[in-house]
């Protein structure tokens, strides 16, 4: 940047009342379960984050994988000049969930050797707050993975002369019109650089950032992707009558439930001769499923029972971590978040198990996997609980073979990935420059 930015009074006074909301929200805040963890660093009570050459932002999970995956890759892309003292980069990496540390916790053992990992909670966007944070940190540059658009945060780099990079970038036309409609604070906000990972992502982005250079990159996502299948689980092999197909319906949300009972009911009148595995996508919609079910008169076992069940049945799974398995022993999959305008969730890890999964209309949280899988036909859809009644049923009676799946799905996500290399590639220019 080629000196301090003078943020506009309006821009300066809507900052204020920004930072006023967040005060008064913070009792309501200390109420929240999820946030009491990390607490005094979220306020940052506990004092100011430490020195770092580069300040990450990973909201949640997802992002932290993306982090992980970047800085995996980032030592290869130093200069010799950085590299010529000996010394790791140091790079803090923030998220707002304990989904998201435990992760950041697990990459930063694994990348010991050639990057100083720094986790940290990401304190609360308060513009004063940031300010002292930003200060502390003294990064040479700030990185918001996806869309973690932070007004506090990004004032401060505005103020303290810090480039912010947005990479891995995507923001949806909805989530457009609603930042567009204060055009002036975010572009005098804006970042210096963003690569989005698609040509509509961008052009959204350019949109609403006119002044930063915004260019499109892979998304990093297909780097992670592996399509080597776990070892299948015979203890739940054990639980299904050897020769009933077993149908999994996936990650199903509350807002579909009603259109999924139907499809559970459809599935009974025309496959009577097989089981299949309901699993909410939140553990506590389990008793409202129980409930359903059975006054629907469906008959269903819960996974926790530990019980074989008879063809016909609906076995409720009331446990964690066990999806990924049982795509390994389905012979058809629907996944939720599809049905209801919610955006999709996880299609794709049933393709490492050979498995061709069915979703409902909704899949804008996925549209960076590219419409053309559609067109290979590795991922089915419907445009609703009929049409994946439909299309399960076809795949019951002539599944695609395993392997070819396997293989195709690999090569599709192959032919798209070098997202990480063009992020690290983005953040060097930074650490050369510093």
């Amino acid at each position: 940047m080629s000196g301090p930015a003078k943020l506009p009074v309006s821009v300066r006074a809507m900052l204020s009342l920004y930072g006023l909301a967040w005060c008064l929200a913070q009792s309501g805040l200390r109420r929240n379960k999820r946030l009491q963890e990390g607490w005094d660093n979220r306020t940052l009570s506990a004092g100011t984050p430490p020195k770092a050459d580069i300040w990450m932002q990973a909201a949640s999970g997802g992002e932290a994988y993306l982090a992980w995956e970047l800085l995996r890759r980032l030592p290869d892309f130093l200069s010799p000049d950085f590299k010529s003292d000996g010394r790791k980069p140091t790079v803090l990496v923030t998220t707002f969930t304990s989904q998201g540390m435990g992760v950041l916790q697990k990459a930063r053992e694994d990348l010991a050797g050639s990057v100083e990992l720094l986790p940290a909670w990401f304190p609360f966007d308060v513009p004063s707050r940031m300010d002292r944070a930003l200060a502390a940190v003294a990064p040479k540059a700030l990185v918001l993975l996806e869309t973690e658009l932070w007004p506090g945060l990004m004032a401060a780099c505005r103020k303290q002369q810090v480039p912010a990079l947005v990479l891995n970038g995507r923001i949806t036309g909805k989530s457009l019109g609603g930042y567009r409609r204060m055009p002036g604070f975010w572009r005098a906000l804006g970042p210096q650089r963003i690569l989005a990972v698609s040509d509509d992502d961008a052009g959204r982005f350019a949109k609403l950032f006119p002044d930063a250079r915004t260019g499109v990159m892979r998304n990093i996502k297909f780097d992670r992707l592996s399509f080597e299948p776990a070892p299948q689980r015979q203890d739940l092999a054990a639980l299904l009558p050897p020769d009933a197909p077993f149908i999994v319906l996936g990650s199903v949300r509350k807002q579909e439930e009603k259109e999924v009972l139907a499809l559970i009911q459809g599935l009974q009148k025309r496959r009577p001769d097989a089981v299949i595995g309901l699993f909410p996508r939140h553990m506590e919609r389990v008793d409202a499923w129980s409930k359903l079910l059975c006054g629907a008169g469906i008959p269903l076992t819960r996974r926790s029972a530990n019980e074989p069940v008879q063809p016909g049945a609906v076995l409720l799974w009331d446990a964690f971590g066990e999806l990924g398995a049982a795509f390994g022993l389905a012979r058809a999959c629907f996944l939720g978040g599809s049905l209801a305008d919610l955006g999709g969730q996880n299609f794709l890890e049933p393709l490492a198990h050979g498995i061709v999964p069915v979703i409902g209309p909704s899949w804008s949280n996925f549209a960076w996997v590219g419409e053309e899988i559609f067109d290979t036909g590795l991922v089915r859809q419907a445009k609703d609980w009929q049409g994946v009644l439909g299309v399960l049923c076809e795949l019951l009676q002539r599944a695609p073979e395993r392997q070819a799946v396997q293989l195709a799905a690999e090569a599709y996500a192959k032919s798209r990935r070098g997202g990480a290399e063009a992020a690290c590639q983005a953040v060097a220019e930074y650490l050369i420059c510093g």
